[in-house]
């Protein structure tokens, strides 16, 4: 179960990546609207995105694959600790009680990021991966 739990673990916050970085190209807007709301306005620029976004959509591929794990890994944990502190609020009051701009949509930000560090603490368990399958030759 283990073993399953880790390559669905890994696969779906790697997709969970490309799908962010797909967005940066399929909908500007939308991307700069997500900067200006939680990143204080920090690269908005459409160009800014795009770059970002195509680094989104290989780091995702990547930790799909699990391929570079160790380098990969770290990057991405820090990809969505900073989304994680980026909607802080809802966190900490996911029905916005007691903080305005809180939407409980945004709580599993804490998870996937748990997520993440989970797949990093236990990399050398994980064996459907594509670095596993290149260390045997």
């Amino acid at each position: 179960m283990r073993r399953w739990g880790l390559f669905l673990l890994r696969v779906t916050i790697g997709w969970l990546l490309v799908l962010w970085g797909i967005d940066k190209f399929q909908d500007v807007a939308h991307g700069q609207a997500v900067a200006e709301t939680f990143y204080f306005g920090i690269g908005t620029q459409a160009v800014l995105l795009k770059i970002f976004g195509a680094f989104e959509i290989l780091l995702g591929a990547l930790v799909v694959l699990g391929l570079w794990r160790k380098r990969v890994y770290p990057v991405m944990f820090a990809i969505l600790l900073i989304t994680t502190i980026g909607v802080w609020k809802s966190i900490i009051d996911p029905w916005g009680w007691f903080l305005d701009g809180s939407n409980v949509l945004f709580y599993p930000s804490a998870i996937i990021a748990a997520g993440a560090l989970l797949l990093w603490g236990t990399i050398d368990e994980d064996r459907t991966t594509l670095d596993g399958v290149l260390a045997k030759d």
